[in-house]
């Protein structure tokens, strides 16, 4: 279980998840998966977002 770094609430992570995806938790906080020691994690996203259009 991932807890985010803002507000500590439980961040549910599937298993199609990939290190280095970025979501966007309830909180409003930019979340980046991370691999750790016991499996993935997120951490704060600390670059900027880019918008590519589509």
């Amino acid at each position: 279980m991932a807890r985010c770094p803002v507000c500590g609430l439980e961040v549910r992570l599937g298993d199609d998840y990939m290190p280095g995806e970025l979501i966007e938790h309830d909180c409003g906080a930019v979340l980046e998966v991370v691999k750790g020691p016991s499996g993935l994690g997120v951490r704060l996203f600390e670059g900027s977002m880019e918008d590519w259009g589509e």
